[in-house]
């Protein structure tokens, strides 16, 4: 699709194009000038709220019972590393993945902690530096939109909104694309709101849309024009393209491979997520939910902030459907030749107690926590890092989310004199044994 093109007489341009085509005045975006790329694509499976690596990947079957909780062990596919009983299928595929038991979060509260664990930075002056997939957008070009965030809104909790969602310092430019996916697998784009009744499916009907958009010239609405310009031109520009359309419709999809999945917003996420690698997006962030408490927006959401209800929640909803989905999508990438080409991180923004408390659940705990990486030529089959006997502290080397972003950019070529160009995370070291 070209840089400027027109539709009855109106000038369109695809803002993530326009900023592409600036920063490679400035060198940017040119995958020339960058390190070896592993991973066309990355998958981040943003676990909101704080998943209890105790209860799930880190669990200690020796400890008191007000720390191990109720959940029994399994064998996995590797001697000697058990998960809990809530995870048989990925039990079955840790030969496929690495996992890291030793992370740590120099904040506790649900947004700073968040925003730190996307961006790698503190807040500084009201802002956190860009996310690690607006990092990938500015140096990786694309077709579409070379950063998409799948899920219902932006990530939030009972307070307010987190701020390291996107392009922080660099500017709402970087920030990502906006998708939702429901349980039926419906497929949303907030920025085709401005006009009522359009959607991706109507998006051929060129002529109705001149006319609306005739209509909101004719009426003077300078403001309501603006937020065309600003965001359903960009998603327009996006959809008016059969690739575009293609990739957004999971009706394409066999129903043996949804039923895969499984109907949830999350699952449908990760098929849609999968259709996105497909057709070459960099980086792409699947949102299990829009807030972290379980119990406020959409109930179809249920967050992992479970100060109460947590081994409820974990045992009939939260663990099944994550070992449903995850596995699905590894098995999804693999067979169809994906996952040499792409990596996928799964984590949260920290742990929970490994310390029951008094309503029978766990509460915060950045102080130790667990994630998953699988493809892109990650190590299969290996553990990095450990944790001490309850599961509260690393007594390895532990990884800070500063060293997250260090090594998801590096296995995407974007390597520590590129990030240093940049001006995001110089001094970041990647995490041993990954790369």
């Amino acid at each position: 699709m070209p840089l400027g093109w027109s539709l009855g007489g109106l000038p369109f341009a695809s803002p993530w194009l326009a900023a592409r085509e600036a920063t490679k005045s400035e060198g940017e975006g040119d995958e020339a000038e960058y390190g070896h790329v592993r991973a066309k694509s990355i998958v981040v499976l943003w676990l909101w709220g704080g998943p209890s690596h105790i209860d799930m990947f880190d669990p200690k079957p020796d400890a008191q019972s007000t720390y191990r909780g109720p959940f029994a062990t399994i064998p996995t596919k590797i001697p000697g590393i058990r998960f809990t009983e809530l995870f048989p299928k990925l039990a079955k595929r840790n030969d496929r993945f690495t996992l890291i038991r030793s992370h740590t979060n120099p904040d506790g509260g649900h947004l700073r902690a968040g925003s730190i664990g996307l961006t790698g930075t503190n807040e500084r002056d009201g802002m956190h530096g860009p996310n690690f997939g607006s990092i990938v957008a500015r140096a990786r070009s694309s077709d579409l939109p070379s950063f998409i965030g799948i899920g219902r809104k932006r990530l939030r909790d009972a307070g307010g909104f987190m701020k390291g969602y996107g392009g922080g310092t660099w500017g709402k430019a970087y920030d990502p694309f906006p998708v939702t996916c429901g349980d039926d697998g419906k497929v949303a784009i907030p920025g085709l709101k401005l006009l009522d009744g359009l959607s991706p499916a109507r998006l051929g009907d060129r002529q109705r849309l001149r006319g609306e958009l005739d209509r909101l010239q004719r009426r003077g609405d300078s403001e309501e024009f603006a937020r065309w310009g600003a965001t359903t031109q960009r998603a327009y520009s996006l959809l008016a393209s059969e690739e575009g359309r293609r990739s957004f419709d999971l009706t394409r999809e066999s129903i043996e491979t949804r039923d895969a999945y499984g109907h949830t917003a999350f699952g449908q996420s990760c098929v849609l997520a999968r259709r996105l690698v497909e057709v070459g997006v960099p980086y792409i962030q699947v949102n299990w939910s829009e807030y972290v408490e379980p119990f406020l927006g959409d109930r179809t959401d249920y967050g992992w902030d479970t100060h109460s209800n947590n081994f409820e929640l974990m045992t009939d909803r939260h663990g099944p459907i994550l070992d449903r989905v995850f596995s699905a999508f590894l098995d999804d990438l693999e067979d169809r030749g994906l996952l040499d080409t792409t990596l996928v991180v799964c984590l949260g923004e920290f742990g929970r107690t490994p310390k029951i408390n008094g309503n029978a659940a766990r509460d915060h705990w950045p102080g130790c926590y667990s994630s998953i990486w699988a493809g892109a030529g990650v190590p299969k089959g290996k553990v990095i890092g450990e944790s001490d006997k309850t599961a509260s502290r690393p007594v390895t080397t532990p990884y800070p989310p500063d060293r997250v972003g260090a090594t998801m950019l590096e296995v995407a070529g974007i390597t520590a004199e590129k990030r240093a160009e940049f001006r995001v995370l110089p001094n970041a070291q990647v995490i041993e044994g990954v790369l």
